[in-house]
């Protein structure tokens, strides 16, 4: 059996940032029961020269849709990167989930050999589809996530692994 472009993808993405969303629900729950300012929270980091949390929710979302959107050729929703609160990080990476719901497989299937051409800020980087989306996409996607995580775990959110990976299906 193979593994399509768009399996590898946007079922995985979707999955992760679902499971974000439980997450950040378990951190804004915590803050309230705690009678925590959510706003600590949400602008905690792990140490001093590293993203806050919001940040780290903005990342993983703007390489989700922008990681989906390249492999199909289409444009990806621009959100403006303002989002301060729990409600406001949920409903972002919402927006991106039914982002990614209305990418077809036929628009990422087949993208293996596509070349994806990157600017960052002083080179551009150059991938063909499927290393773009293997060794880009998804270990930067996991890795925003992952330090959300952490940065709520480390604030005291009881949370744990299942509540990173999901409940098995």
């Amino acid at each position: 059996m193979t593994i399509s472009m768009y399996q590898a993808s946007v079922p995985v993405l979707i999955r992760t940032l679902s499971n974000l969303v439980g997450i950040l629900q378990k951190g804004a729950t915590y803050a309230e029961t705690k009678k925590i300012d959510p706003n600590v929270l949400v602008n905690s980091r792990l140490f001093p020269d590293m993203l806050p949390l919001s940040k780290q929710v903005q990342i993983a979302s703007d390489i989700a849709k922008r990681g989906v959107a390249q492999l199909a050729g289409i444009e990806a929703p621009k959100f403006e990167d303002n989002e301060t609160t729990f409600p406001e990080l949920i409903d972002r990476i919402k927006k991106t989930i039914s982002f990614l719901e209305t990418v077809k497989s036929e628009q990422i299937d087949g993208t293996e050999e596509k070349t994806i051409t990157l600017p960052m800020r002083e080179q551009t980087l150059t991938f063909t589809g499927m290393p773009f989306l293997m060794y880009f996409v998804t270990p930067n996607v996991y890795f925003h996530v992952t330090t959300a995580y952490d940065i709520l775990r480390h604030c005291g959110v009881e949370i744990g692994k299942i509540d990173y990976l999901g409940k098995p299906n």
